[in-house]
Order: structure tokens, then sequence, then C-alpha cells
């Protein structure tokens, strides 16, 4: 089965191409996520199925929003800006949205993101759930939460936890059809919860996510020991976020992504996405919770840019120790 066939499966019984993409279709917006516990390594590549399953938490404010419109041809306007159709950008979401040609389009897509694009901050996760959610939006489809996280994991894996807000479980399943793996939101909040952004690069990264993945499912020794991990992970997070003991779920978040950047050091050729810069932010997260401390704890993603764990009673030292921090309140209703 491929991704064509998922889409048809998803969609056989949905409005064809004449109820679709009217010219006043709303923009929508989602977040983009920060993984606890992450999501490297595919079972299979063309319907983005992990190894295992993962959570995350969305980010606020921080995502993308997108709207289609009827068109002649695919054309891609990102932060108003048209993308040339021979880009790497615009080929790939062209190719996404051609799995959608027989309920409706040409689309004109247009995106306008508060996260830089290809630095690590999920800017693909949150712009591939934004165009399924516009397409559902322009064309009445009335998609379910499952549906929703099915079709934007097409585009790109993590994009399946981007469909909801909150702490976001996307459950590896089994099937070969991918049609149980998707996300699943966890009904426990936490209103101090924090995300601290640290950038230090807002450039794209030298390697794409997707060929990391693939270099290192392939050729790092430590990778076999990942998925074990994982599954030990989750269980710890989970009862974390059910306790809101951030003092045990800091360490194990950063524990997983410390491990999945080494299982990258471990290809071959080696994928390091750390930059000096990440490293003495590192260092400095490190120092500051010493014995009597603040209680901070950082995670990465496939890039170089850092996200603290903190409190929000943390927020202030925080503050003055990274002037430049960006914090994100992940339950505030603001």
């Amino acid at each position: 089965m491929n991704a064509q066939d998922i889409v048809d499966q998803i969609l056989a019984e949905r409005a064809r191409a004449s109820a679709c993409a009217p010219a006043d279709a709303p923009e929508v917006y989602a977040p983009a996520n920060i993984a606890l516990v992450k999501y490297w390594g595919k079972r299979d590549t063309e319907l983005n199925l992990p190894v295992t399953s993962s959570l995350s938490v969305s980010m606020g404010a921080h995502g993308t929003f997108a709207k289609v419109t009827p068109a002649d041809s695919f054309s891609v306007t990102i932060d108003g800006e048209v993308i040339a159709p021979d880009s790497t950008i615009a080929t790939r979401m062209g190719a996404y949205l051609d799995l959608f040609k027989n309920y409706g389009g040409p689309f004109a897509l247009a995106t306008r993101s508060t996260v830089p694009v290809g630095a690590g901050l999920a800017s693909s996760a949150s712009a591939f759930a934004s165009v399924v959610a516009a397409l559902d939006a322009a064309c009445g489809w009335d998609l379910n939460l499952r549906e929703h996280s099915i079709l934007a994991r097409l585009g790109s894996g993590s994009a399946s936890r981007s469909v909801t807000t909150g702490f976001v479980e996307w459950v590896a399943g089994e099937r070969s059809d991918g049609m149980d793996s998707h996300a699943r939101p966890l009904a426990e909040t936490w209103p101090d919860f924090r995300l601290g952004l640290v950038k230090v690069h807002d450039g794209p990264k030298p390697v794409g996510s997707r060929e990391a993945m693939l270099r290192t499912v392939e050729t790092s020794p430590l990778y076999a020991a990942w998925p074990e991990k994982v599954a030990g992970d989750l269980r710890s997070v989970k009862a974390a976020i059910l306790a809101r003991d951030l003092g045990a779920l800091g360490p194990v978040a950063e524990a997983n992504a410390v491990a999945m950047h080494f299982t990258m050091h471990g290809a071959v050729p080696p994928v390091d996405y750390w930059l000096p810069a990440s490293r003495e932010a590192m260092h400095r997260v490190i120092e500051l919770r010493q014995p009597g401390g603040v209680p901070v704890w950082f995670t990465m993603d496939a890039g170089p840019n850092l996200k603290l764990l903190f409190e929000a009673r943390s927020e202030a030292v925080l503050r003055e120790t990274f002037p430049k921090l960006e914090v994100v309140a992940p339950f505030s209703n603001g």
C-alpha cells in the first residue's frame, strides 16, 4: 500500500473536486511541537511509519498558518514570497498536494510561519499539519483527529503530532498500512509548564532530517539500543506528566535527546547538528541546575537549537541567563 492508497481510503466517501477549495476558504493554524521522547527511525519510508512511538508538547503560537485556494496550476507562497517551483520546498509540497488531486485542485498554497524553516524547530511538522487542516476547511471533508493525523504524517512524520495541542503521543502502530499509527492527545495539562527556545542558528540544517534519520538507522551501530530506550522513556515521561513532576520528566527528556544525537554521531558519515554555541548553551543549563540551583533541563530536535524545560517560577532567572529566550506556555489560555 502506498501514500495514494491511504489518501483514497480516507477520502473515498468525501466530496469530490466540484465541492472543493472555495475562494473564501479560511486560513487555519497548526502548532509546531517539541518531542520530549523522540521519533527517530522509520519502518516504512513512504508512509512515514515510525520504529517507535513518541511524545511531544505543542508550542502555542509557534507554528504555521495555511490557506488553499483554486488555481490553474500549483503554486506556493511562504510569508508573502512566491517560491520557485523547482525549489526543494515547492517540489516536496507539490508532490504532497498531488496526493489530493482526485479531491480538488490544482491549489494555490499560501503559508506563513512563526518558526524558522529547516532549523530544527519543527517547521515541517506544523506546515504539513496546517496544510491538511486548510484542505479540510476548504473542501469540507470533516476529518476526525485520527484521519487528520494520518494524512499529515504522509507529509512529515512529526506532523502527525501537530494536529492538536498539549501533550501528544504518536502511537507507532503495527499495521503495514499505518492506519493505527497516529496522534493521541493526553488528557493531562500542566499550567506551569514552560518551554524556552534558545536559538543559536536560524539557518537551514546542513543535513535534512530525512537523510539524517535514514543514515543513522542504516549505518550507526548505536541505533540498535534506541527502540528499547524509547519504550522505557515513554513510560517514565507519561508518569512524570501525570504527577506534574519536572524533576522526573526533565532528566529523562534530556537524556533521550542526547541519546538521539549520539546515535547520529555514530552514523557513517557522522551527522552532527551541534554547533559550539549549542554546546555552550548545554553546559550553561547543566551549571544552572547544580544542587540548590534552577530546575531546568534541555531537549533538542534534529538541529542546533535548544528547548529548555522548566516551570513558570524559574522564568525570571532563565531570562537573565539567556536574554533572548523565547518562552512558550503550552497550556496558557492567552
